[in-house]
């Protein structure tokens, strides 16, 4: 089976064309058959840049899977994208903003590019953290927000998922307690114990937890109530400044990739340092938040690009940690898109 993969984010779009047999997968994955890069701006249209993309593809193309970001109460489990299942992704698209509606044109791009006879394939970064237990998925307002579909979701599942599988892999054993570091422009924490899922640090939308490159993470609410009383600010003004003016980007006045806050570092801006630092302390912080609600930790496990890359920031968490008896600390590449390619050809041998 030939697996077309479209795997879009915030800030990038990768296309990964994979051939799966046989049902058993090593955790990690054989060099795709084909692969793209496409770097987002601020202003591109997902149709424009990928009907190009697609139309490069080699070979035939069974399948195409697709990340989606937010699956909302419903879908917790990758499934075929039917009429119903896009217009539930639609309905989501208010809670991410900066990935559903572009998923949903990517969807719309392949069908118009390569035609209406190749299923579509939605995998959920929400559904590694169906687990969750309702101590660590229901806010603490009123009980009916719970009834309204207002809970903890949890994002970068995909990547987690695999991060998890890596781990157990490396390690020889399944039955760990892991704090799963996603640390990429987007940014969350997986309590994972016994392979599963207990806690994270995103909510119910991708904003809430960590500082992250664009993203201000976790706030007080009361910060929003008084901008909005004193100082005459919209929803969607505060909905742009919390996601795409935040975060690296708005402490550091630099940008919000790591690459050129570091750099800006070593030039002397005391504003990327004090970005830099932020970042650093909130991610201890919220890591000791896993490690409390694990009761301890087997390894500390760093994915995505930031995770992966820099090594300044793994070294001050690793510090931070070193008062946890025999805790490991990995280094897994993200691979999402085996991930998906992989669910892919389980939901289609599941259907068919």
């Amino acid at each position: 089976m030939r697996v077309l993969v479209l795997n879009g984010g915030s800030s990038s779009f990768k296309c990964w064309l994979s051939e799966l047999s046989g049902g058993v997968f090593p955790v990690v994955p054989p060099k795709p058959l084909w692969e793209a890069h496409i770097d987002l701006k601020r202003d591109s249209r997902i149709d424009e840049v990928l009907e190009p993309v697609l139309k490069s593809v080699p070979g035939p193309i069974d399948v195409a899977g697709h990340r989606i970001v937010h699956g909302g109460p419903r879908y917790r489990e990758s499934t075929e994208l039917t009429p119903e299942v896009r217009a539930a992704i639609s309905r989501e698209a208010e809670m991410a903003p900066a990935h559903n509606r572009f998923e949903l044109a990517a969807i719309q791009t392949v069908e118009r590019t390569l035609g209406t006879g190749i299923p579509q394939i939605a995998v959920f970064d929400t559904a590694f953290h169906s687990t969750l237990e309702p101590p660590a998925y229901v806010y603490p307002g009123p009980y009916e927000w719970l009834d309204e579909g207002i809970r903890r979701y949890g994002f970068h599942g995909i990547s987690q998922h695999h991060a998890t599988k890596r781990a157990a892999e490396i390690l020889g054993n399944e039955t760990l307690r892991l704090i799963v570091c996603h640390v990429g422009n987007g940014a969350s924490l997986a309590a994972v114990k016994d392979g599963k899922s207990v806690d994270t640090t995103m909510g119910f939308t991708p904003l809430e937890g960590l500082m992250m490159g664009t993203r201000s993470g976790s706030i007080d609410p009361g910060i929003i109530l008084y901008l909005l009383r004193h100082r005459g600010y919209t929803a969607d003004r505060l909905d742009h400044i919390l996601n795409q003016e935040s975060g690296l980007t708005g402490v550091s006045g630099v940008s919000g990739d790591m690459r050129e806050i570091l750099a800006a570092i070593d030039q002397g801006n005391p504003r990327a340092k004090l970005a830099f630092d932020i970042y650093a302390h909130r991610l201890c912080r919220e890591a000791g938040a896993m490690l409390t609600v694990l009761g301890g930790a087997d390894a500390l496990v760093f994915t995505g690009g930031v995770g992966e890359n820099c090594p300044q920031l793994r070294d001050i968490v690793t510090r931070q940690f070193s008062f946890v008896p025999g805790i490991r600390v990995l280094v897994v590449h993200a691979e999402e898109e085996w991930e998906i390619a992989q669910e892919c050809y389980r939901v289609t041998h599941r259907l068919h």
